[in-house]
C-alpha cells in the first residue's frame, strides 16, 4: 500500500457511532476502494464498491483466501484481536482455492446433513426454555437474554456437546468478535476445546456433524476440523443472534412491523432480509490478498495488501440501490452471505435462517405485546469492524 496515501481508521468511537456514515465519507473521497488502517496501526484496503466485491470474491486466483500471503505481517501487533481471523491455520475454509474445492466440501456435506426440521424442534425447545426464564417478569434484554442464547445452544447441539460447555462458550466466541487482548485469548480458548471435542469423537464417533467430519474420506486433520469448526462456530453464533436481534429491532421500532408483533409472522421473513440490506450482522469480512499488483477500483493494490470486503457498504452502493431502502423488499441480491467459491454455503444460510425465523416467530407467539423499553436513541451498537450487533435489547411485555 502507498504509505503516502491518508488511511481512515476502521475502529475507535467514531467509526462504531456511524459506520455508515464512515463509508460514504470513503466513497465520496477515495471511490470503490479506499485506503483504512485497521486496530493497531495495520494498512488495509476497504473494498466498498458491489462491483468491486462481486469482482474479488468471484476471483479467488487474483484475490486469495490465504493469509500466509500477506506482505505487513511484519506490522501485525501479538495481542492484535482480528489476528484469530487471519492467522494461518491449517483449515478447509481459508484454503486457496483448489485445496478450497477438494477439502471444504467435507464442511459443506456435514453442513447439508443437518436436518432442518429437527434443527426448527430443537431451536423451538431452547426458545421456549428461554423465555421461560424471564416470562414472569414482564421485562427482558433480548439480547442477552434471548438471541445470544439461541444460536450458540443449537450449534451446540448439532456439534454434540454438552449444555455445561455453552455458557463459557457463548461468552468466548462473542468475545472474540469484538477488540482488544482479551479477544485474542477468547478464540485460542474456543479452539482448544474444537480441538478436544475432534479428539472425543476420533475416539468415540456418534451421529453429528464434528463425527462426519471425523469420518469424512477426505481425511481432514485434528487441526484443520478443529480450525473450521471454530470458523463455522463463530460465523453461525456472531452473525445469527446479531441477524435475529437487529431484525427484532426493526420489528420493535417500525410502525409498519406493529401488526406483526401482536401476534402475525407474515412480515418476520421481510424484516430479516431487510436487516441484511440496511443493517447486516457481517459488516466487513477480513480477508483477501492480492496474488499480484492489480488495479481495483482505480486504486493501486499491491501483490501481498489486504482487502477488507466491505459487505455492509457493499449493500448500500448508490450504484446498484440508486434510492437507498427501496427495492428492498424481496431482493435477495445483497452481499451480506459474501459470493464465490469461499462465500456462505447455502447449507449455512438455511441454517442460520432456520434458527433466525424460528426464534422471532417463537417469541412473537410467547409475548405477543413485546415493546420497545428504552428510546430507540438510547440503544447502542457492539464495537467491532466486523460485525454489527446490539450490546442489549431491553423490552417489557404482561407477564406469563
Amino acid at each position: 500500500m502507498d504509505p503516502g496515501v491518508s488511511a481512515t481508521p476502521f475502529f475507535g468511537e467514531r467509526f462504531h457511532r456511524d459506520p455508515a456514515a464512515v463509508y460514504r465519507r470513503l466513497r465520496r473521497e477515495h471511490g470503490p476502494v479506499a485506503p483504512v488502517q485497521l486496530e493497531g496501526g495495520v494498512p488495509a484496503w476497504s473494498v466498498l464498491g458491489y462491483r468491486e466485491v462481486h469482482y474479488v470474491v468471484g476471483n479467488p486466483e487474483l484475490f486469495s483466501r490465504d493469509p500466509r500471503r500477506w506482505n505487513q505481517w511484519h506490522r501485525v501487533p501479538e495481542d492484535w484481536s482480528l489476528r484469530a481471523y487471519v492467522e494461518p491455520r491449517p483449515s478447509a475454509l481459508l484454503a486457496d482455492v483448489a485445496e478450497h474445492r477438494t477439502r471444504g466440501v467435507a464442511v459443506h456435506e456435514a453442513l447439508a446433513a443437518v436436518d432442518r426440521f429437527e434443527l426448527a424442534s430443537s431451536v423451538e425447545r431452547i426458545c421456549d426454555r428461554l423465555i421461560d426464564r424471564f416470562a414472569g417478569r414482564g421485562f427482558a434484554d433480548l439480547v442477552v437474554e434471548y438471541t445470544h442464547q439461541i444460536p450458540l445452544l443449537a450449534m451446540a447441539e448439532i456439534y454434540g456437546l454438552p449444555d455445561d460447555d455453552a455458557p463459557m462458550l457463548t461468552h468466548d466466541v462473542a468475545l472474540s468478535g469484538q477488540e482488544g487482548e482479551e479477544a485474542v485469548r477468547a478464540h485460542e480458548r474456543t479452539v482448544a476445546r474444537m480441538l478436544r471435542l475432534v479428539r472425543e469423537r476420533r475416539a468415540d464417533p456418534s451421529d453429528d456433524l464434528v463425527s462426519h467430519l471425523v469420518l469424512h474420506p477426505v481425511g481432514l486433520s485434528e487441526d484443520e476440523i478443529a480450525a473450521d469448526l471454530f470458523i463455522a462456530l463463530g460465523k453461525a453464533h456472531l452473525t445469527t443472534s446479531d441477524w435475529m436481534g437487529n431484525a427484532l429491532r426493526l420489528m420493535l421500532t417500525e410502525a409498519r412491523f406493529a401488526i406483526d408483533l401482536a401476534g402475525g409472522r407474515s412480515s418476520v421473513g421481510h424484516a430479516l432480509n431487510e436487516v441484511l440490506w440496511e443493517d447486516t450482522p457481517t459488516q466487513n469480512h477480513v480477508g483477501r490478498w492480492a496474488t499480484r499488483d492489480i488495479q481495483l477500483g482505480g486504486k493501486s493494490v499491491r501483490r501481498g495488501d489486504l482487502l477488507v470486503l466491505g459487505l455492509a457498504a457493499a449493500n448500500a452502493d448508490p450504484q446498484i440501490r440508486p434510492h437507498g431502502h427501496e427495492g428492498a423488499l424481496g431482493n435477495h441480491a445483497h452481499l451480506s452471505f459474501s459470493h464465490g467459491e469461499h462465500g456462505c454455503p447455502h447449507a449455512a444460510q438455511e441454517i442460520a435462517r432456520t434458527i433466525t425465523t424460528t426464534g422471532i416467530e417463537v417469541l412473537l407467539d410467547r409475548l405477543p405485546d413485546t415493546a420497545l423499553g428504552v428510546h430507540p436513541d438510547d440503544l447502542t451498537w457492539r464495537p467491532s469492524v466486523l460485525m454489527r450487533g446490539l450490546t442489549s435489547l431491553p423490552v417489557t411485555f404482561s407477564p406469563h
